[in-house]
């Protein structure tokens, strides 16, 4: 195990949402997959407890806790993408399998978990600062999925098209 790991509580599933995202995104794996020795709150023995897997490099644990807590919007996944093409894939991905849209490049999986898909460019727009931040920012606030044709408007101060 690593230093540092992100545990991620799920009800009962874990092991199907670390496969997902190893099928979604590069750089992904499932690894172990631990089960309990004996009953637990979210489960019986013999039951999958743990999954050790990957996001993007980053080292992951999914536990099936149970029903005793939920995802929130206070953690997520930013998930940078190079064009309007990578930005689809993995929105759609997600959102097509049981999730579901929210506001300004962010989605929900179907487990709860916030994801943020950024294309890059909207990035740099926000690092750039000044008027060029602020007209990106405008136009991705009217968003669901980053359209990135209206940021790359947003940012050259061009209108954004409807």
């Amino acid at each position: 195990m690593k230093k540092n790991t992100i545990c991620l509580w799920y009800d009962h599933d874990a092991e199907e949402a670390a496969r997902f995202y190893a099928r979604t995104f590069p750089d992904s794996t499932v690894g172990a997959v631990h089960r309990a020795p004996s009953d637990f709150p979210g489960g019986k023995a013999g039951d999958v407890l743990t999954v050790e897997f990957t996001v993007c490099g980053v080292p992951c644990l999914g536990l099936n806790g149970g029903d005793v807590f939920k995802h929130s919007e206070a953690f997520s996944f930013q998930i940078a993408t190079d064009d309007q093409a990578e930005t689809d894939r993995y929105w759609n991905a997600i959102v097509g399998n049981g999730g579901a849209e929210s506001a300004c490049g962010w989605c929900k999986d179907k487990w709860g978990l916030s994801w943020q898909i950024t294309p890059r460019v909207l990035t740099e727009a926000m690092a750039t600062g000044g008027d060029v931040a602020k007209r990106a920012f405008e136009a991705m606030m009217e968003m669901r999925k980053i359209d990135v044709a209206k940021i790359e408007a947003a940012v050259r101060g061009e209108a954004v098209p409807t």
